[in-house]
């Protein structure tokens, strides 16, 4: 996985806005700082006029695996949501056969476990 240090970007959080450098690192935001002068393999991206904001979560979603994946699956909608800014998400069951126990429920979960590309949950009510 590459690792970036993106330079000069506006960081909205926690109801402020700042000019950091953001250091990423396998994926994952390591270091937020004014300025960060790291050694290391990164690619330097100037973020300068630009902002980072954090990732939504979408609380209702409506998957449709398993049972009906020939519309989609975990997934194709995990990376749509990702594309969009959403990091996370809560299904609700909408499947055939719905996951409304605990095996079809840990089922999903080891679905998503190897194919979503966001943070997820499942609801089973």
């Amino acid at each position: 996985m590459q690792n970036y240090l993106i330079r000069n970007i506006a960081v909205v959080n926690e109801g402020r806005t700042q000019v950091q450098d953001v250091l990423l690192r396998n994926g994952r935001i390591e270091k937020l700082a004014p300025q960060i002068n790291e050694k290391g393999n990164y690619t330097e991206i100037n973020g300068e006029g630009k902002h980072l904001l954090p990732g939504a979560i979408d609380d209702q979603v409506h998957f449709r695996e398993p049972g009906l994946t020939h519309k989609a699956n975990i997934h194709s909608e995990a990376r749509a949501a990702v594309a969009g800014g959403t990091t996370t998400f809560m299904e609700m069951p909408n499947t055939k056969p719905e996951a409304i126990t605990q095996e079809r429920l840990e089922d999903k979960y080891t679905i998503a476990a190897n194919t979503s590309l966001a943070n997820y949950s499942f609801s089973w009510v």
